[in-house]
């Protein structure tokens, strides 16, 4: 007889999820279909993650963390923080599909975890407000728009593929000469002002 394992049950759910959610978003996602892939039963998927709505929720919180722990963000070295953010983008391109669906799903309206969200997002406005007092980056703008800019930046063109290849071209050296145009675009962008003398 085999024995239950509920934590590697709920890996394979959650990866399951995490596929689902990408290719289908919230609302195309199957609870069924997650269920096969993770070989577990449903109703063991709203007993351990609630129903649709709450599984999308933790998938893309834990994803949003996952990707917080591993790319932090660097006032000291914005261009290094642009090259891993890239780098992490293009491992994991769910993370942005996620974004994406999520976006489409709910648009202005308020997130059920946007409360975490916030928490999520200060830290690293925290960062940039940090760069910023020590004159590292500009103050030239506020903290959260700054690091909405450098995220859109960073994350356009993982999240369109498409129109990277098609404006900027299919090669190898076409994204190596993109990479190296978004991280000058940022170094711009945080660049300190030369005070006037």
């Amino acid at each position: 007889m085999a024995v239950r394992d509920p934590e590697a049950t709920k890996a394979r759910i959650y990866e399951a999820a995490v596929a689902e959610f990408a290719r289908h978003g919230i609302a195309g996602a199957r609870i069924d279909r997650i269920a096969a892939a993770a070989k577990a039963n449903k109703q063991l998927i709203y007993a351990y993650f609630g129903n649709k709505a709450e599984l999308f929720t933790q998938v893309l919180g834990t994803r949003m963390v996952d990707l917080a722990a591993a790319v932090p963000v660097d006032p000291d070295d914005i261009e290094g923080w642009i090259d891993r953010l890239l780098d992490y983008h293009a491992t994991h391109p769910e993370l942005l599909r996620l974004l994406f669906w999520e976006g489409i799903e709910y648009g202005t309206a308020e997130l059920p975890d946007e409360a975490e969200r916030q928490e999520h997002y200060t830290r690293k406005v925290a960062a940039i407000e940090d760069g910023q007092a020590r004159g590292v980056i500009t103050d030239a703008f506020p903290p959260r728009d700054l690091l909405f800019l450098l995220t859109a930046l960073a994350n356009w063109s993982a999240a369109v593929p498409q129109m990277r290849r098609i404006l900027t071209g299919p090669e190898d050296a076409d994204r190596t000469r993109l990479r190296a145009s978004i991280k000058e675009a940022a170094r711009r962008l945080i660049a300190p002002q030369a005070s006037a003398s």
